[in-house]
C-alpha cells in the first residue's frame, strides 16, 4: 500500500514538473506568441508567467514549482516521507496564495496553476496519509 503510495507520489510530481515547465517557458516567451493556456481575459496564465504574480521574491514563481516537484520527486524515491510531508505543505499554502491573489486581487485564473493546486493537495494528502500510517503502525507494534 505505501510503495503505491509513493509511485502515485512520483507519478503526481513528474506531472507537476511538466506543468512548472510549461509555466516557465510561458515566463520566457514573447508576449505575442500563442499560448495555449489563453482561453479568455479571465482564464489564462498571463498574471502567473507575465504580471503581479510572475515573480517572488525576485526569483520566477514557476521555479519554486520545479523545485517542489523535483525535491518531492526525489523523497519518493528515498522514501522520505517527511520531507515528501513539509515540501507539500509549503507547496500547498503557496499555490493557495497564488489561487487567492488571482481570485480576490487580480481576477484572473491560470488554469495551469490550478492544476498544480489540485497535484499539490492530492500529493500533500497522499502524504498526510503516509504520516498517519507509519505513525499507527509505530503505536500497535507489539513490544
Amino acid at each position: 500500500m505505501r510503495t503505491n503510495a509513493y509511485r502515485n507520489i512520483q507519478l503526481l510530481s513528474i506531472v507537476g514538473i511538466l506543468l512548472a515547465s510549461y509555466l516557465m517557458y510561458e515566463y520566457f516567451a514573447p508576449l505575442d506568441h500563442f499560448s495555449p493556456c489563453t482561453i479568455n481575459s479571465y482564464i489564462n496564465c498571463n498574471a502567473s508567467t507575465k504580471g503581479e504574480l510572475a515573480k517572488t521574491l525576485g526569483i520566477p514563481t514557476a521555479l519554486y514549482g520545479l523545485f517542489g516537484y523535483a525535491s518531492i520527486l526525489l523523497a519518493a524515491f528515498k522514501k522520505w516521507k517527511r520531507v515528501i510531508f513539509g515540501v507539500a505543505t509549503f507547496g500547498l499554502l503557496f499555490c493557495l496564495r497564488i489561487t487567492v491573489i488571482e481570485l480576490f486581487i487580480i481576477h484572473e485564473i491560470c488554469p495551469v496553476c490550478v492544476a498544480c493546486q489540485i497535484i499539490m493537495l492530492t500529493i500533500f494528502g497522499m502524504s498526510f496519509h503516509l504520516m498517519k500510517f507509519s505513525s499507527v503502525k509505530k503505536i500497535t507494534k507489539p513490544s
